[in-house]
C-alpha cells in the first residue's frame, strides 16, 4: 500500500458526497466525483462552486482559495474513472443493499492498493468490509452533515481493518482540518446512538400529546441549549435517513428502548421526509416554517 494520498474518489454527489469534495478540494487534494449520471454530477460540483462563493463572500476564504478548489475538482462518468484515487468514499444513500451494489462494480475498477471507505452513518464497517475484495484497506470515514460547517469526523475499524489503512485515514482526516472521534464499529457508533434515540424520544414526546412541535423544540433549544431543536434537526437530517438509523440500532442491539415512534414511521410512509421533500414535522413550502402537528 503506498503510504501518500492525493486523489480521492468519491461516489455520490448529493449533500454529504458533495461536502466531502469541498473539504478535500480545500485541503489541496485532487477529487473525482462519481454519481449515477452526468446530470447528478454536474449538479452536485454547481452546488460546491456556489458553497464556497458564499465562504467568499462571508471571507473565509479568498478568491483564488475558491479557483484552486474547484480545479481540483473533476467528475468520474464512469466507475473505470475511479481507478487513479489512492482513497475511495462511498457516500451513497444509508441502504445497506444500495452500498454492496456499489462495492462490487467498483472493487474490479480500483487500483490494488487503494483504500475504500465508507460514509456510513450506522451500518457495520465489518459486514461492509466483508462485501469488498479489501477488508484490511476499508475503514469507516463518517462526516457530519454539513460537511464543511462541523468539525468532527468519526472512524470506525473493522475487524479486518489493518493499522497502516487507519493511519492514512487519520492522516486524511487531519489535512482536512477536522477533528477526529474514534468509534468501536457497534451500530451506529457514536454521536448517532446517542443523538437519534434522543430525536426519537422527542418524537415519542409528540406522538403522546406531552407538547407540540414549537413546544418540544423551544423546550430543548432554549432548556438544553441546543442549536436546533430535535424535530426541527430530524427535518434537517431526513426522516427516512432517522428511521433507517432507528432500525439498525433496534435490529443490532435487540432492546425495545431504540424501537423507532410509530409517528416517524407514519411521516416517512407518507413521503414528509422532512426539509428534502418540502414537509416533515415542519411544512417548508411557504416563506416560513409552519409545524405540521
Amino acid at each position: 500500500m503506498t503510504g501518500k494520498i492525493e486523489t480521492i474518489g468519491i461516489i455520490g454527489a448529493g449533500q454529504m458526497g458533495g461536502g466531502i469534495a469541498h473539504v478535500s478540494a480545500l485541503a489541496g487534494y485532487n477529487v473525482l466525483l462519481y454519481d449515477v449520471s452526468v446530470d447528478r454530477i454536474e449538479k452536485g460540483i454547481a452546488t460546491i462552486s456556489g458553497n464556497l462563493a458564499r465562504q467568499v463572500a462571508s471571507g473565509k476564504l479568498d478568491e483564488k482559495e475558491r479557483k484552486d478548489a474547484v480545479s481540483r475538482i473533476g467528475s468520474a462518468a464512469a466507475m473505470a474513472d475511479l481507478a487513479a484515487a489512492d482513497l475511495v468514499i462511498e457516500a451513497a444513500t444509508e441502504d445497506e443493499t444500495v452500498k454492496r451494489k456499489i462495492y462490487a462494480q467498483l472493487c474490479p475498477q480500483l487500483n490494488p492498493t487503494a483504500v475504500l471507505a465508507t460514509n456510513t452513518s450506522s451500518i457495520s464497517i465489518t459486514r461492509l468490509a466483508a462485501q469488498t475484495d479489501r477488508p484490511e484497506r476499508f475503514i469507516g470515514i463518517h462526516f457530519m452533515n454539513p460537511v464543511p460547517v462541523m468539525k468532527l469526523v468519526e472512524l470506525v475499524r473493522g475487524i479486518a481493518t489493518e493499522d497502516q489503512t487507519f493511519e492514512l485515514a487519520k492522516a486524511y482526516v487531519k489535512q482536512l482540518d477536522k477533528t477526529i472521534t474514534v468509534s468501536e464499529d457497534f451500530p451506529a457508533f457514536i454521536v448517532n446512538r446517542i443523538l437519534l434515540p434522543m430525536i426519537n424520544e422527542a418524537i415519542y414526546t409528540l406522538y403522546e400529546g406531552v407538547g407540540t412541535v414549537e413546544a418540544i423544540d423551544t423546550a430543548m433549544k432554549l432548556g438544553a441549549n441546543h442549536p436546533m431543536g430535535p424535530l426541527q434537526l430530524a427535518d434537517f437530517i431526513g426522516l427516512d435517513t432517522c428511521l433507517s438509523i432507528m432500525q439498525v440500532l433496534h435490529e443490532g442491539l435487540s432492546d425495545s428502548k431504540y424501537r423507532p415512534c410509530p409517528l416517524l414511521v407514519k411521516y416517512v410512509e407518507a413521503g414528509w421526509l422532512g426539509r428534502k421533500s418540502g414537509r416533515g414535522f415542519y411544512d417548508y413550502r411557504g416563506e416560513h416554517p409552519v409545524p405540521t402537528r
